[in-house]
């Protein structure tokens, strides 16, 4: 059989980075790394720094590389304030032109790819737009909204009939992981946030709205099966929801959370923590200092999560939140049903981070 070698677009990205560690980790596959910065992990790895956005950049890079056999496609353009982007005519564009940027020049360069992951998320659905059916499931017909989702599976299919490779299509719930500066990861916004409310005496109050049931996928658990679905014969040209297969409220993990960072807990208390870690780099710089943590500056540990953090806690309902659950039923018939009990999750992200001299020491 030919080599292995997967390329893993949006390396530092929450999704990205967590198949990096991963797939870095083994020694059955040969691994590339595509970011802008190298990211910040072990492993056996190349990295190479390119703009998925210039075209001819993307070229000059596949030019120098060796026959790819798979790509994990985990790249992922937003603007700032996140939320507002969602429904972007120019940021859908700009979405579909970094995954053509990159596959045009790889199929081009020979017939060596066999299978291409692309990750979608429960906007496939319409969550962010209006009440969804639960569960949803991958066998409905597409949400008829305008989403980038639509306009890379349709390239990519187009382009898998045209040069002989399969793909796969992830639908991953509310991500977790241990990358930081990224658009979608609350692990370093909910850190950074006990460690402020510990160093300024504050209680650690959930910010957001009325609670609702929501479910999460840990990034960790995510690339287990991005690695699965690059060799399982049943995930080829498939579509598959994947969670950790359980389901949480945040006011309910509330109390995990504290107990893990070592904070007390004060009342429900609504407020923007987009706007109030935002006023907060003097005291991140003390906390810095003082447990000798990396020097990151806030806004780089954050990246546009904090906005997420508002989105996803609910910040501003007054209603509770309709419950966007999916399906994952077909990913285990299909032969991957590995799990995560939530709360664990949490405990080992924050533990990860704070071994990392990212976050300050946590409580355990």
């Amino acid at each position: 059989m030919a080599a292995k070698r997967v390329l893993i677009a949006g390396a530092t990205g929450v999704i990205g980075q967590a198949a990096l560690a991963h797939f870095a980790s083994s020694d059955d596959w040969e691994v590339i790394a595509l970011s802008r910065r190298r990211p910040d992990i072990a492993g056996h790895f190349r990295h190479v720094s390119v703009d998925l956005g210039n075209a001819e950049a993307c070229r000059s890079a596949l030019h120098d590389l060796p026959e790819i056999s798979h790509l994990i496609y985990a790249a992922l353009y937003e603007k700032p304030g996140l939320v507002q982007g969602w429904r972007d005519k120019e940021q859908m564009a700009t979405n579909l032109a970094m995954l053509q940027n990159l596959i045009t020049p790889l199929v081009a360069k020979s017939g060596a790819l066999r299978h291409v992951s692309l990750l979608q998320g429960t906007k496939a659905y319409g969550a962010h737009i209006h009440r969804i059916a639960v569960p949803a499931r991958e066998r409905w017909p597409r949400d008829p909204h305008e989403n980038f989702y639509w306009l890379q599976e349709d390239y990519l299919r187009e382009a898998s009939a045209r040069h002989g490779f399969d793909m796969t299509i992830f639908r991953p719930q509310v991500v977790f992981g241990e990358a930081i500066g990224v658009a979608m990861n609350l692990i370093p916004v909910i850190g950074a946030y006990a460690a402020i409310c510990r160093e300024e005496g504050l209680p650690f109050s959930y910010s957001g709205g009325p609670a609702y049931v929501l479910e999460a996928i840990d990034a960790r658990l995510l690339a287990r099966a991005l690695a699965w679905a690059a060799e399982a014969p049943t995930a080829r040209n498939e579509t598959f929801n994947i969670t950790n297969g359980d389901v949480f409220v945040w006011q309910n993990v509330w109390p995990a959370i504290a107990d893990e960072l070592g904070v007390e807990i004060g009342p429900d208390t609504p407020f923007s923590m987009a706007e109030f870690l935002s006023g907060k780099q003097a005291t991140w710089e003390r906390i810095t200092a003082k447990y000798g943590l990396k020097p990151i500056p806030l806004p780089a540990l954050l990246g546009q999560s904090h906005h997420y953090a508002d989105f996803t806690f609910a910040y501003g309902a007054k209603n509770r939140p309709p419950p966007a659950l999916v399906s994952t039923i077909k990913i285990r018939k299909a032969g991957f049903a590995d799990c995560i009990d939530t709360e664990d999750m949490f405990r080992e992200l924050f533990r990860s981070l704070a071994a990392r001299r990212i976050l300050p020491p946590t409580h355990s």
